[in-house]
């Protein structure tokens, strides 16, 4: 069940849906697999008025927005996705996927799934006596050779870590990653029609961005931002709104 609440905002009022999810959104003990995640932002499209749109999925948000555009095709007119190398359980049928042992500059970027994945509250006491240290290691490490600002690291550690429901919550999309592999298997066999952006960060995953989404749709663009590690929208605002405009224009034009 979606619960939802009436906010002001510049003068008038709207509806609010309060999802699961991480940061500021409900913190529910289940419910973090991708098909749940989008159902939860098609709901909230719904309350909010809107029957269609664009999605926009960065990380995380790639796993969600890409199960969005799959489970709710009749909704979403364009799919733009970022920064990991394609939805997880989504394979190239020539290529198999990566070994559990990486080489190490891989595993440097990497090693947090399984860590997150772990299904127990030793992880939430790890991180929790040590947030400050675990997540500004990873702003570096994603960063390409450089890093968040520090107010923007200052504000996530802060938000992710304020209390122990936040910081679990955080950790829910990677425990429910076997569902989202299988789940993923599934909507690969249909592949999207839409027009599909995919972006990656000069210094990050670059081009694999767009091709680890090409076996699941055939219409990919690529767009390279280049200079940026992982964190593309905070390190190089201009390049990526310049690059969603020019993806998003007939959308745009479409609505109106």
């Amino acid at each position: 069940m979606h619960r939802l609440r009436s906010a002001e905002a510049g003068g008038g009022r709207y509806r609010l849906g309060l999802h699961r999810g991480i940061g500021l959104t409900e913190k529910p003990r289940d419910g973090y697999d991708a098909a749940t995640l989008a159902d939860d932002l098609a709901a909230l499209m719904t309350e909010l008025g809107h029957h269609r749109f664009a999605a926009v999925g960065h990380d995380t948000g790639y796993i969600i927005s890409y199960a969005l555009a799959a489970d709710h095709r009749a909704r979403v007119d364009r799919l733009v996705v970022a920064e990991i190398p394609g939805p997880p359980g989504v394979v190239d049928p020539e290529h198999d996927p990566p070994p559990l042992f990486l080489p190490e500059f891989l595993n440097n970027r990497l090693w947090h799934i399984p860590f997150n994945r772990v299904n127990d509250e030793l992880i939430v006491d790890m991180v929790r006596s040590n947030a400050n240290a675990y997540y500004r290691y990873e702003f570096a490490i994603q960063g390409g050779g450089t890093t968040l600002p520090e107010y923007a690291i200052e504000y996530y550690v802060s938000l992710y870590n304020r209390d122990r429901d936040a910081l679990r919550a955080s950790f829910g999309l990677y425990r429910a990653w076997d569902a989202i592999l299988a789940q993923n298997g599934e909507r690969q066999m249909t592949k999207l029609t839409i027009p599909v952006l995919g972006i990656g960060g000069e210094n990050s995953w670059g081009p694999a961005a767009a091709g680890g989404i090409k076996p699941a749709a055939s219409d990919v663009q690529t767009a390279v931002i280049a200079g940026a590690g992982h964190w593309v929208a905070e390190q190089a605002p201009a390049q990526m709104l310049e690059v969603l405009d020019t993806f998003l224009a007939p959308y745009l034009k479409a609505t109106g």
